[in-house]
């Protein structure tokens, strides 16, 4: 974390509550912080108080107890391992939730970077056509691919500690 400050990094995202806590207490303002993990709605409180932006909103309990801008994570592939809401779900969930910027997706893993253009590009749909301006898409293998099929935000990390 002190060479991400040091780089200039200004925004880090973390996946776990309990981590999110220890790492503000030691950098607070340092950092701009998002929450990128699974949000169960008993984290919440914690979340509201640290974050600035939500990335994994898809739970009707989380949305009524959010109280920072979210984006809806959105299951493109269908795979049980993976949190996020069906796309047919996503009309109710914008509604429960007090402020939606966007959407966000985790493809299927894939050796090919291009295997996750498919899934990038159905979430940069479904975003216009609900109106929503980010995408929180791609992770340090295919952020590329992201980029280019209009992603707001990626979500890299093993480029940032790769020896």
């Amino acid at each position: 974390m002190a060479t991400l400050v040091e780089a200039g990094v200004e925004i880090v995202g973390e996946n776990r509550a309990q981590d999110l806590e220890r790492k503000h207490a030691e950098y607070g303002d340092a950092f701009r912080w998002h929450f990128i993990g699974h949000l169960q709605s008993n984290k919440v409180k914690v979340v509201n108080r640290i974050c600035e932006l939500v990335h994994s909103l898809d739970s009707e309990s989380a949305a009524q107890k959010l109280t920072v801008p979210a984006l809806v994570e959105v299951n493109l592939s269908g795979e049980s391992s993976k949190s996020g809401i069906e796309p047919s779900e996503l009309e109710r969930l914008l509604a429960l939730a007090a402020e939606v910027r966007g959407l966000m997706t985790m493809p299927p893993e894939t050796s090919d970077p291009e295997g996750s253009r498919l899934y990038f590009r159905r979430l940069r749909e479904l975003a216009a056509a609900h109106g929503l301006q980010e995408l929180s898409m791609g992770t340090s293998q295919d952020y590329r691919i992201a980029a280019e099929e209009g992603a707001t935000l990626v979500r890299i990390g093993s480029v940032l500690y790769a020896q």
